[in-house]
């Protein structure tokens, strides 16, 4: 705790005279415009006009970080808290809470993109499950206007624990939910605007968006184009407007389901690697996110808000094609009527653990019914040993990584999994528990800072899975492929892997309180979005956990900046078959991030001799 307090106080004294939250009277204006899934490399001034003028006018963050499990919810967590995952205790999108949430659908592993199962696990552990205060929250209650639009599950997250009985006193939160009975209740005064601009009270749902076909019916190959145009006339119409007569500073959170969505569903590349996530239905996502931004900044024009806004985009993860190869794996040899022959189900890791753990599987999205024979869990979660009431082990499936757990924390039990789970081909890199031990072919959960002060149940084991390049004619990063634990067929999109392709993903900012023209070298993460958030702001959190990021100083005019240097970390010891988790840190200070880990040959961004040279500076 005393080494991660010094890192946030450094992160915040670095900063020298002349900044926003500090010397002006008024505090500025900040938009947080999120393109889900957005790869670095993808913006270009003809692919995204908008986020190309942004980093070129503004600032050029070249060296970007997703925090590992690169997932949506996970590292939403980090950006609105600024805190690492072992605080935030969302580990991925599927976790497993240790009781049985209802609106999640009676299961112990919930899928959390979701506003009422958020609502039921903020109840369950004590009215906040991340255990850290967010910046909309602060923000709401320093006096600031508030509000979070777009995509369901991460919009809620940025203020999710104060529902009050008025409205009005909340952040004014826009997603997927809006105007159902799941969705955040609006105010008299945003129903009036809406009706004045013309824009119904409820959401509209994604529509052929949101087909993703199945293993003979591609899916879509349209953006989200309808939901995500309503989502923006709400923030340019109706949003921004009323926060310019209140006559306040404002907040306003952007989460923009694509390109996220359309390249998980995209149908141009059905059971085939190539085009994978680089075909027309991904670029009309990118483009239509581009365009909700360029929204955005003309309403900011229109309405005089510009000068005094600072915009920062910031994808929460990268993004790969879906590989469902794998020579080794007993499940893979079995025949399923939703899968293509040789072909990976969903689910696999659970099955294959069953089967080398001899235990017996069954599926908490069934009312634990057991798993025999040719099937599979319907949401590829498991429950393992012969009580699914109290089990042996859980498995979170999630995609490019999964997470394990062991109720009991049995070593033994860890060490047979661990075993099972270096056999199989799809594996790349395992993170253990640190209270488990230590062992071979493995490296801590500490090493990348996912054991804090969650509140939420801390993984035993996280699986990292396979990935690659494909040979796509583009960089390495934009031709990324894993192997994924998911519903969602080869060919189609995913993430949540250690993969460079899934870790790198798009940050630029622009305002009067950034650098104008800078291309930064320096290595930066969405844990620093919340921290720079908060210090633009001028807030300041009480502190459960001290895994925070840090103030992006090297960005802010007259701020210090500092250098930077590379390492090399792996296991102590290798695995009997000579496997090594090898993890790629580059640190700034105090302050570690993470470019790729696993096991060297298997991870895209760690070549087979990654991990000989123990270090070099930057």
């Amino acid at each position: 705790m005393r080494r991660s307090l010094v890192m946030l106080s450094v992160g915040l004294t670095v900063l020298s005279t002349g900044f926003a939250a500090a010397q002006n009277n008024t505090p500025r204006n900040l938009i947080l415009f999120i393109p889900d899934g957005l790869r670095a490399l993808k913006v270009t001034p003809e692919t995204a006009p908008a986020m190309a003028e942004i980093r070129d006018k503004g600032v050029n963050f070249k060296n970007p970080h997703s925090l590992f499990p690169t997932f949506t919810m996970a590292n939403g967590s980090a950006m609105s808290t600024g805190h690492y995952l072992g605080d935030t205790g969302v580990f991925s999108n599927t976790i497993w809470t240790n009781y049985t949430s209802v609106p999640a659908g009676d299961t112990v592993v919930p899928f959390i993109e979701n506003d009422a199962v958020l609502g039921d696990i903020d109840e369950h552990f004590k009215g906040d499950y991340l255990n850290e205060e967010t910046i909309l929250k602060m923000a709401r209650d320093k006096g600031f206007s508030t509000a979070a639009i777009g995509k369901v599950g991460p919009t809620f997250q940025f203020d999710h624990t104060d529902k009050p009985e008025k409205p009005g006193l909340h952040s004014v939160v826009f997603d997927d939910s809006t105007g159902s009975k799941n969705g955040v209740a609006l105010s008299d005064e945003v129903k009036a605007a809406l009706t004045q601009a013309g824009l119904p009270l409820a959401a509209p749902p994604r529509g052929d968006n949101g087909k993703a076909g199945d293993a003979k019916t591609p899916g879509t190959t349209v953006a989200n184009v309808a939901q995500q145009a309503y989502f923006a006339d709400v923030a340019a119409k109706v949003v921004l407007p009323m926060f310019k007569a209140r006559n306040k500073p404002f907040v306003l959170v952007f989460w923009s389901r694509d390109p996220d969505g359309t390249q998980h569903n995209q149908g141009d590349s059905l059971n085939q690697i190539m085009p994978g996530i680089n075909g027309p239905s991904t670029m009309a996502s990118i483009k239509n996110a581009d365009n909700n931004l360029a929204q955005l900044r003309k309403a900011l024009d229109e309405l005089g808000l510009a000068a005094n806004t600072n915009i920062m985009v910031q994808a929460d993860h990268g993004f790969s094609t879906i590989s469902k190869d794998s020579k080794t794996s007993p499940s893979a040899k079995l025949s399923y009527d939703d899968t293509p022959k040789d072909f990976l189900p969903m689910g696999f890791l659970a099955i294959d653990l069953a089967k080398a753990l001899d235990l017996p599987l069954f599926d908490p999205n069934d009312k634990n019914a057991k798993i025999e024979g040719n099937k599979h869990p319907k949401a590829g979660n498991g429950v393992l040993g012969k009580d699914p009431e109290k089990p042996d082990l859980v498995v979170a499936t999630n995609g490019g990584s999964d997470l394990i757990y062991l109720p009991s924390k049995d070593k033994k039990l860890a060490a047979k999994t661990i075993n099972a789970l270096l056999e199989q081909d799809y594996v790349s890199g395992l993170f253990v528990d640190d209270s488990l031990g230590r062992f071979p072919g493995t490296l801590p959960l500490s090493s990348i800072n996912l054991r804090g002060k969650s509140a939420t149940p801390t993984p035993a084991i996280v699986v990292n899975f396979r990935s690659y390049a494909s040979d796509c004619g583009e960089a390495p990063t934009n031709c990324s492929v894993q192997v994924a634990d998911t519903v969602l067929r080869q060919g189609q999109g995913m993430h949540g892997s250690f993969s460079r392709g899934d870790t790198m993903n798009f940050m630029a900012a622009i305002g009067p309180d950034f650098k104008a023209g800078y291309v930064s070298e320096l290595p930066v993460s969405n844990a620093d979005v919340g921290m720079t958030a908060a210090q633009l702001l001028g807030l300041r959190a009480a502190q459960n956990g001290g895994l925070v990021g840090r103030v992006i100083s090297e960005a802010l005019p007259n701020g210090i900046v500092p250098k930077a240097y590379k390492s090399v970390e792996r296991s102590k010891k290798k695995s009997e078959n000579g496997l090594e988790t090898v993890l790629n840190v580059q640190r700034v200070g105090s302050q570690r991030y993470f470019d790729a880990a696993g096991f060297p040959g298997r991870t895209l961004g760690l070549e087979p001799d990654a991990g000989k040279q123990k270090t070099a500076g930057k």
